[in-house]
């Protein structure tokens, strides 16, 4: 081959390698992954749950600003400080868990700040109603884990919802309030 035609063919190999690199994946770590929620009391108090389980993969490509999440909870796992509370979250004018084990959020409309996704638009389904719930990403940062010696990238994700616009009734309107807020401290490593 020609010393030009190499150099070019050498050119588009590094080009189409970087192309295909650029694009990261990771699964959700769920021992470090604890969606929480906050929703008032009797119109008094500030009350916190969270879910014990959780999966998911969020894929990104920094460079052309794009990517995608995918993401699992299981209802089931929901967690207060009261047993009696945790049995009455699972019910049916709740999260009706035996009905509907799991809920999804998924976007694949990332918004960047720089290289860094600072939001994303996306979709709930929860009680098998999906809608549109924009999530705020911060904290955002990506090295090597410490434990797994493989790249790992977190975050703090928040949203806020109207539970009643996804059917979850249970003690409205007085007992507990209708606007929930999420926070999910993230951690995700690479596949």
């Amino acid at each position: 081959m020609r010393p030009k035609l190499v150099r070019l063919v050498a050119l588009a190999w590094v080009f189409a390698c970087g192309v295909s690199t650029a694009q990261e994946s990771y699964e959700i770590d769920g021992t470090h992954t604890t969606p929480m929620y906050e929703v008032t009391h009797a119109g008094m108090s500030l009350q916190r749950g969270f879910f014990t389980s959780v999966q998911g993969r969020v894929v990104l490509d920094r460079k052309a600003k794009k990517g995608s999440i995918d993401v699992v909870i299981s209802t089931g796992s929901i967690t207060t400080s009261s047993r009696v509370l945790n049995d009455v979250l699972k019910r049916g004018d709740y999260f009706n868990s035996e009905k509907y084990p799991a809920m999804r959020y998924v976007s694949s409309d990332l918004v960047f700040d720089g290289d860094v996704p600072v939001a994303a638009n996306g979709e709930l389904t929860l009680l098998a109603v999906t809608k549109p719930v924009p999530i705020k990403i911060a904290n955002f940062h990506c090295g090597t884990h410490p434990l797994f010696h493989r790249a790992a990238c977190s975050a703090e994700v928040t949203a806020t919802l109207r539970r009643s616009e996804f059917g979850m009734t249970g003690g409205l309107p007085s007992d507990v309030g209708d606007e929930v807020r999420i926070v999910i401290p993230v951690e995700a490593i690479a596949e």
